[in-house]
């Protein structure tokens, strides 16, 4: 007895299906991917420059003094070719210790300063 033919599938149907079963995103879905964020840019445009953090210190748009943190700290470092230490800065600058740890932290990473020995910073 010969075995009945079914329906044949065809490919773009197979292709359909497999692309909804593994949440492949066809050209349309890009396509309005691409108009909401075009949308969502001009409502962004339109509301002017989103606000930013400011930086500790900075009043006015005066950019020089958002500096001032890493340069105090720099400065004192400076001061001392032999190094300086943690508590020294700390009492100079008047800085909390998490403020100064930071600060620290970035110059070293910056390789603005280099640490002498835990605790005590040198010019890089």
């Amino acid at each position: 007895m010969a075995k009945k033919k079914g329906k044949s599938v065809s490919f773009d149907a197979m292709v359909k299906f497999f692309m909804q079963s593994y949440h492949i995103p066809t050209k349309r879905d890009i396509e309005g991917i691409n108009a909401r964020l075009e949308r969502i840019e001009r409502m962004l445009q339109a509301h002017g420059p989103a606000r930013t953090r400011r930086a500790a210190g900075v009043q006015n748009g005066d950019k020089q003094t958002a500096e001032t943190a890493s340069n105090a700290v720099l400065e004192i470092i400076r001061r001392h070719p032999d190094g300086v230490g943690f508590s020294e800065i700390q009492t100079q600058t008047g800085f909390g210790e998490k403020k100064l740890r930071n600060i620290l932290f970035r110059l070293h990473k910056l390789d603005r300063i280099k640490r002498k020995r835990r605790g005590v910073y040198q010019q890089a």
